[in-house]
């Protein structure tokens, strides 16, 4: 890769780690429902002017019904089990329990593709979920209800988009992902529309909110949507996914400075053996394949994108 895509890369990379510094100062003053409502509108908006603006609206007639589940299940379910989690949790362990997603996303292909599920993938399974359990245990939260059902709660967001990534490549066929990530967004809207009303909040956000509910729908979401297409198109799946990697240390980098998280050697630790999770997981031998979507081109590239186990949208 060039500097230019290396620089982009690390740029998306700080950006979808500083999504869980966002919702952490966020989700309190607004409740994870609006707070997210507001995220996905937003960012929807200013997706649909891009498009508007490049002449490249693409079309939604044909997988509008797919668009609603990965609104869904895609968007507003594990957006809004991430922030629920980052009531209670650090932004930098959200996001490392959030790395667990390509282990979900090999064994739903493997259950419902029949995807070879190698010793070495069950391996990093096993060492992934231990890393897991490594931070519930040892890291700098106590042990308590709160902490396992918050760590459950990121548990379950990673699973959806495992499965949601599976989902695309099972159902959806030919699907821009530009549009995957435009009409989502509104479909997420939708989806959480009818709760918004039973969770306002009680007092008008701070300044500080607001600004930080901005940086999360055009920074975090919107524009990292266009980052990560255009990797994509230049670079290749394989090599966009190394955000997997990145973004739970720019996750611990933001939480440590601006939000004064502790970390230690046991959050250090169970960092360790859920990225090398992955790294196994991903590396094995079809392992990169499990689960991926296929959706077609963006507008530029010279064949159909094929995108890894829950990376087909935007991580928050």
């Amino acid at each position: 890769m060039g500097s230019k895509n290396w620089g982009a890369l690390f740029l998306l990379s700080a950006l979808w780690g500083g999504s869980y510094l966002f919702m952490r100062v966020a989700a309190p003053a607004l409740g994870p429902i609006l707070l997210i409502e507001a995220r996905v509108l937003i960012a929807g908006l200013a997706l649909l002017a891009y498009a508007l603006l490049t002449r490249s609206l693409p079309p939604l007639r044909d997988h509008w019904r797919h668009y609603l589940v990965l609104g869904a299940f895609n968007s507003a379910v594990p957006f809004v089990l991430i922030s629920t989690a980052e009531l209670y949790l650090p932004a930098s362990l959200a996001a490392t329990v959030n790395a667990t997603t390509p282990l979900f996303g090999a064994v739903v292909a493997a259950v419902w593709m029949g995807e070879a599920f190698t010793w070495r993938k069950v391996f990093g399974l096993l060492l992934g979920f231990a890393g897991v359990a490594v931070l519930a245990g040892f890291g700098p939260l106590p042990l308590t209800s709160t902490t396992l059902w918050s760590i459950g709660a990121s548990l379950l967001a990673a699973f959806c988009y495992g499965f949601t990534a599976v989902y695309t490549k099972v159902k959806i066929q030919g699907a821009r992902p530009q549009a995957m990530a435009l009409y989502t967004q509104f479909a997420a809207a939708l989806v959480l529309l009818p709760l918004v009303p039973f969770s306002l909040p009680t007092q008008w956000p701070s300044t500080l909110v607001v600004i930080c509910v901005l940086l999360l729908a055009l920074l975090s979401t919107a524009f990292a949507y266009i980052l990560y297409f255009g990797l994509i198109v230049d670079v290749g799946p394989t090599r966009a996914i190394m955000v997997t990697y990145l973004v739970p240390v720019f996750a611990l980098l933001w939480g440590g400075l601006f939000l004064k998280e502790s970390l230690g050697a046991a959050f250090l630790a169970g960092l360790t053996l859920i990225l090398f999770s992955v790294a196994l997981v991903s590396g094995a031998r079809g392992a990169g394949r499990a689960g991926r979507a296929r959706p077609a081109p963006t507008p530029g590239a010279t064949g159909a994108t094929d995108t890894p186990a829950g990376k087909e949208g935007p991580q928050p």
